[in-house]
């Protein structure tokens, strides 16, 4: 009940402070504002099938983009290789920490890897299948930070809570997923770094009491370094 009521709090505080609205395009340009992304997992296998494709469309790695310090240059590549990336990794994390910090949305570690979870309704009307004003805003600094450091693979992947209908579940994780990653092609974010999925149910984070329901429709941004 509190966390519901934060959400509330928020769509007051824009109806004061003037949040941005917003509306997703029609659904049959989608594919269009899509094209170049990888409808698939991220996993390491799939971001070297796409690395030409990424680096086709002007993509970077992260040892070319972070300049190598000179007490570097003779030591061992992989080991180096991993030092700037995980260099690379926790500033992003710790700037999109700092910039996200409201109900509903969290930054996490995963290895090298920087997972931003966005519960359903802390980014979308809570009756309409689209993003709202907040999470327009919400989007928009993600977007920011993410064209800052480019270097980088972004698996957008939406989630539902437990369905009996598993093909609508499936139906209705893809669609948040596929809204947030239209979102970032019209701020820019380059749709040859992204991959798209819907996994319905599937990796709960929550039980399901109301209140788990609610953090299990979600849509997860799993960041990794490009290299």
């Amino acid at each position: 009940m509190k966390k519901i009521k934060k959400y509330f709090f928020l769509i007051l505080l824009c109806g004061l402070t003037g949040c941005a609205t917003y509306s997703s395009p029609d659904r049959a340009t989608w594919q269009t504002y899509l094209n170049g992304a990888s409808f698939t997992d991220m996993t390491e296998m799939s971001r070297v099938a796409k690395r030409p494709v990424y680096l086709g469309a002007g993509g970077k790695l992260v040892t070319n983009t972070v300049q190598t310090p000179s007490n570097m240059e003779y030591g061992d590549k992989i080991q180096n290789d991993n030092t700037i990336a995980t260099h690379y990794m926790s500033v992003l994390e710790y700037e999109l920490y700092d910039a996200l910090r409201k109900p509903g949305i969290s930054v996490q570690r995963a290895g090298t890897d920087v997972v931003v979870i966005l519960v359903r309704d802390a980014i979308m009307e809570l009756n309409v299948a689209d993003i709202s004003a907040t999470g327009n805003d919400t989007l928009k600094t993600i977007e920011k930070i993410l064209k800052k450091h480019n270097a980088t693979f972004i698996e957008i992947a939406g989630y539902t809570d437990a369905m009996r209908d598993t093909k609508a579940a499936y139906a209705l994780s893809m669609d948040m997923a596929q809204r947030v990653a239209v979102h970032m092609t019209q701020h820019d974010i380059n749709t040859a770094r992204m991959f798209i999925v819907g996994r319905g149910a599937a990796r709960p984070i929550a039980g399901q009491d109301d209140i788990g329901r609610l953090t299990n429709r979600r849509v997860e941004l799993r960041i990794a370094p490009a290299r």
